[in-house]
């Protein structure tokens, strides 16, 4: 279902990839794959999932899916990304669908362990997202593309990373303090999320001086490696 959502929105962003540097090398606008077989293909594979889902797993799974597969296909895409700076923000929502489509395979429900899982990646995404606009702002103004640092600035979104870094964390230790995981998660929450809020707080402190680019980046990778550990520790800590 993912790779559906991410086939149809290459063919409905195509315009925009094929002027910006970063994304210019993607099947359609280096002319490696017609506009027509992605559309084709993305709506062909994410019919199959909503099938292969509804009938191997169950039908809220499916559901949940399929939901996600519209919000980021046309709340995100069509709707959000050309329209506002909070783009990234209210669409990160679709991106963080499958921890519930996970659990509701397993359990056939949706339950607030999975609700705390939405909004470590809900949250995660602002200042992981972000981190790359500020060093892509050339980019996503030649397309037109209202990103934060474009229309905020850069200090008031360097700022707004700051803030939604500091609720991340303070959700991430959400599920330790409920007895949903324990002190394995709960140490590797802290010191993970100790490093992050460093890194974004380093950022904030090089934007006084010009110099935010080496330390953005910074933060643009290790937030991958961060959620990627995030979740090992919570596999790690149920083991345990």
């Amino acid at each position: 279902m993912a790779g559906g959502a991410n086939a149809v929105n290459m063919y409905l962003d195509s315009d925009i990839d094929d002027v910006m540097a970063r994304t210019r090398s993607r099947p359609i606008p280096s002319g490696r794959i017609t506009p027509r077989a992605v559309i084709a293909f993305g709506v062909a594979i994410a019919t199959a999932a909503t099938y292969f889902l509804a009938h191997f797993v169950n039908l809220l799974t499916a559901a949940l899916a399929l939901a996600g597969f519209y919000f980021y296909v046309f709340v995100y895409t069509r709707w959000l990304k050309r329209s506002t700076p909070q783009n990234i923000v209210i669409g990160g929502a679709a991106g963080a669908f499958p921890p519930l489509v996970g659990w509701a395979a397993v359990t056939g429900r949706v339950e607030l362990a999975s609700i705390y899982l939405f909004l470590i990646i809900f949250y995660w995404t602002p200042p992981h997202f972000w981190a790359l606009a500020l060093n892509k702002q050339g980019d996503y103004g030649k397309a037109g593309v209202p990103m934060a640092p474009l229309i905020w600035g850069e200090r008031e979104t360097i700022d707004q990373m700051l803030w939604y870094s500091v609720l991340l964390v303070a959700i991430t230790l959400l599920p330790a303090c409920f007895g949903v995981l324990g002190l394995a998660y709960l140490v590797a929450a802290i010191v993970l999320g100790a490093l992050l809020l460093r890194g974004v707080w380093r950022v904030r402190a090089a934007r006084e001086r010009g110099a935010w680019v080496k330390p953005s980046w910074w933060v643009y990778k290790y937030s991958l490696l961060y959620l990627a550990l995030l979740f090992v520790a919570m596999v790690v800590d149920r083991h345990l």
